[in-house]
């Protein structure tokens, strides 16, 4: 990861090379939909306690996908805004089944 990206367009072909473990892209699809769960409970109950959680829900299943499945470092330590946009991504283009789950 020597390369500096500069742009999402640049960075998402590389993101993708980062999860190629379909149990990891699955693991980051449950993750990032229980994160939009987590934002709209937020929402419906104005409990902040759902934001707090939001991150930790998402992050820690991406990163248990990483850690051990795809035995890899996440890009969120060096590109966090791209790597968060490119969780986003991967799950949209999931849930409307431009990509394999």
């Amino acid at each position: 990861m020597s390369e500096r990206y500069r742009t999402f367009r640049e960075f998402y072909p590389f993101y993708l090379t980062e999860h190629v473990n379909p149990v990891s892209r699955r693991l980051h699809v449950v993750g990032t939909s229980l994160v939009i769960g987590a934002l709209i409970a937020g929402i419906a109950t104005a409990d902040w306690s759902w934001y707090v959680g939001a991150p930790l829900i998402g992050y820690g299943f991406a990163w248990v996908g990483h850690f051990f499945f795809e035995k890899n470092t996440p890009a969120t330590f060096k590109y966090p805004a791209f790597s968060l946009m490119g969780d986003f991504r991967l799950w949209f283009e999931t849930v409307t089944l431009q990509r394999k789950f």
